[in-house]
């Protein structure tokens, strides 16, 4: 078809409002996947900052045999197979911890702490925990063990939530936009049914005409994308800068690396092409329908 029959399907206020509303779905879907990438990667850098992490606590006895207990289990867990960190916590950390529930009063030297110390493993295999297990209770039996990840399931749980979450609201974003071109595309029909019979006079086909639909639908959808997708990229990297400035070892690695940045840039094309699919069906069935 020559570029002046094109011009006569087109319709500007419709292709400027469909822009509109594809670079709203962008946006949000950007925003979405953005969401779903960062908390996929907070959850894999949480399992491998916590993995094969235990903390051992002596709560009972006097402060001083305590502290004594506790070097001889320190010394031991060195000594013990599998074992690639073992570091006690001083009292000055554990009152840092309790500052913001005691304030003052967590420097206060007649305050029962208990004695602490954190071991990290060189693997998770029952084998290994069950060596360091023998070891603390060969000398600390009443010693109390906590693996990390046991109290941090729940945090990963509502990590790996959040990425199905947010993989969902990309799915429905998809769907929501195809719908959107589907009416569009039927607008037009309707819009231009006149015009379309006197091309079907002429000798246009069917496919032809979708066409013709196909082409402006997937156009106005990609100047919709790229200005919603890129919107979009500009808060995604403010949020990212803001959140790597809090210091904050789970924001931190909720990071986006190159890969996650590509996809997200890709998706205005993604969208652009399942507009032109979406478009080229609804014209198909439609004219085969209605002429």
């Amino acid at each position: 078809m020559a570029a002046s029959t094109a011009r006569l399907l087109d319709n500007a206020r419709d292709g400027r409002a469909m822009s509109y509303v594809i670079a709203i779905m962008l946006f949000l879907t950007v925003l979405s996947a953005a969401m779903g990438l960062a908390t996929r990667n907070a959850a894999g850098a949480l399992e491998r900052a916590i993995a094969g992490r235990l903390t051992v606590q002596l709560t009972s006895g006097a402060p001083d045999a305590r502290a004594a207990l506790a070097a001889r289990l320190a010394a031991r867990l060195r000594a013990t197979p599998g074992v690639t960190r073992v570091a006690p916590v001083s009292r000055a950390a554990l009152a840092d911890l309790l500052r913001p529930w005691l304030g003052a009063e967590a420097n206060d030297a007649d305050l029962p702490l208990p004695a602490m110390i954190d071991v990290d493993l060189a693997d998770t295999a029952p084998a290994t925990l069950a060596r360091v297990t023998a070891a603390v209770r060969g000398v600390a039996p009443a010693a109390r063990i906590d693996a990390h990840a046991s109290w941090m399931a729940s945090v990963a749980g509502m990590l790996s939530f959040a990425t199905w979450l947010g993989l969902g609201l990309v799915a429905l974003m998809a769907t929501a936009t195809a719908t959107v071109v589907v009416v569009a595309a039927r607008a037009g029909l309707d819009a231009h049914r006149a015009t379309i019979e006197v091309m079907h006079m002429l000798g246009a086909t069917d496919v032809q005409i979708a066409r013709l639909f196909q082409r402006r639908i997937a156009r106005d959808a990609l100047v919709g994308g790229v200005a919603g997708g890129a919107a979009a990229l500009a808060t995604v990297a403010l949020i990212g800068a803001r959140a790597s400035g809090l210091g904050s070892e789970l924001l931190g690695g909720a990071g986006l690396g190159a890969g996650a940045w590509l996809m997200l840039a890709l998706l205005p094309l993604v969208f652009a092409l399942l507009a032109m699919l979406a478009a080229r069906i609804a014209v198909t069935r439609a004219l085969g329908r209605i002429l």
